[in-house]
């Protein structure tokens, strides 16, 4: 098989599962404002809730999914993204109920992901030895783009000039409306998941590229790896997993506070744009911009850009100049309300190094601890995602229910990114004892 099918395969399961990052397009709608009251009315907190539920869940479900793809056929794994769709088709039926939006797209749409996002990557590295970096990137481009292209189709910005599928009824938020666009968009994620899942197969073993040769495991000089294939308890064993841990949860802590709570942050009548002499209609249009195409967009090209530095430098020097760059972001992105333009490109280059997290983790899980075991081991390490999910969009939501600075929240993101970028010097590769 040609192996850059696998790559179409897995970029049409990643466009579908992207959709939790398009969450953002949904929470005004589920909160309402004072011109578009909701017959949600859910609170700040809660539309992040279900967001950070869906990653925790994506993530716990990823352990599940990396072990079982070891066990049976890596497409009937990649299936169990219907999950995802089947989520999403019944919030349609829960109507204003908080829970049941909670339960359908937070946990059994965050379960489909975690079933059908490590298997693209697990497969992929072994179809691409020769391109971890890249291939990582490719696999996860998806996840990104996907997000610009269901913010679009829900809510493109008004500036456009056209209409999304998220509309109001004499200017409300009604719950037919809404739950319509989510019945919609699981249909059309059952489609793409079960397509892409029928390429996603294991190359025969002992495949190589053509004109490819693996590194010499006993020449340190040859290799950025171990040159051993860590099994998941010998890996949970060795030091070096738990600053990489701490890092990626650091990162995804920082990417996923802005991605949750860009527009809240927009929108926001003391600290947003309002509190810069502009007016509401212009807030919430820098603010779907932002969402709807600055950061998703960016998000995508940062995975294939850094998973491409990544094979250039190494993915251990990657993501020192990654989270460098990340916590500077974050830490700007609090003073950048008084400009819409430096508005687009603070929270365009947080989306672009968020991707590269995402990116980079996977090479560097393989490099560290082997490809073969790479599904299981890289859903261990996927938990920090999970921790970081739970903790920083609602920790921003938080801070938005009591009323205090979105200083609260952004520049502990910051310093936590400077920390991990800090954390990459003490890192080395584990060698595997003689004998």
């Amino acid at each position: 098989m040609n192996r850059w099918i696998v790559v179409a395969g897995a970029i049409m399961i990643q466009l579908s599962l992207g959709a939790i990052y398009a969450w953002s397009a949904f929470t005004t709608p589920l909160q309402g404002t004072a011109a578009n009251p909701s017959q949600y009315n859910f609170t700040k907190t809660e539309t992040q809730s279900i967001f950070s539920a869906g990653l925790a869940t994506f993530a716990i479900v990823m352990i599940l999914a990396g072990r079982l793809q070891q066990k049976i056929a890596p497409r009937i794994v990649a299936l169990g993204g219907i999950l995802l769709g089947v989520g999403y088709i019944a919030a349609g039926f829960t109507g204003a109920s908080f829970v049941g939006k909670l339960l359908t797209i937070g946990i059994i749409g965050g379960a489909g992901i975690g079933f059908a996002y490590v298997v693209p990557l697990a497969v992929g590295v072994k179809w691409f030895p020769d391109k971890k970096g890249l291939l990582s990137g490719l696999a996860v481009a998806g996840f990104g783009f996907g997000a610009f292209i269901w913010i679009m189709l829900a809510s493109p910005p008004a500036i456009l000039g056209i209409s999304g599928l998220i509309q109001t009824r004499n200017s409300v938020y009604t719950i037919t409306n809404v739950d319509g666009v989510f019945i919609i968009y699981g249909v059309i994620f059952l489609a793409l998941i079960i397509i892409g899942s029928m390429v996603m197969t294991n190359p025969p073993e002992g495949y190589k590229p053509k004109g490819w040769a693996p590194p010499d495991a006993k020449d340190k000089k040859s290799q950025r790896g171990s040159g051993k294939d860590f099994l998941s308890g010998e890996m949970l064993r060795t030091w070096q997993f738990y600053p990489m841990w701490s890092m990626f949860a650091f990162g995804a802590l920082a990417g996923l506070m802005v991605i949750g709570n860009v527009q809240n942050f927009a929108k926001d009548v003391t600290y947003g744009f309002q509190g810069h002499s502009f007016s509401a209609k212009q807030a919430t249009d820098f603010a779907v911009i932002s969402a709807a195409i600055c950061l998703p967009i960016l998000n995508g090209l940062g995975r294939i850009v850094w998973g491409t530095i990544s094979d250039k430098i190494g993915s251990k020097r990657s993501l020192l100049l990654m989270f460098l760059f990340q916590g500077t972001m974050t830490g700007t992105f609090f003073f950048t309300t008084a400009n819409e333009y430096l508005f687009y490109v603070v929270s365009a280059l947080i989306g672009f190094n968020f991707g590269g997290t995402l990116a980079l983790f996977p090479p560097i899980t393989a490099d560290f601890f082997g490809s073969r075991n790479l599904g299981a081991n890289y859903g261990l390490m996927f938990t920090a995602y999970g921790v970081g999910g739970i903790v920083g969009p609602i920790l921003a939501g938080m801070v938005q229910d009591y009323g205090l600075s979105f200083l609260y929240a952004f520049i502990p993101a910051s310093v936590l990114c400077f920390v991990a970028a800090m954390l990459t010097f003490f890192l080395k590769v584990p060698r595997p004892k003689k004998g």
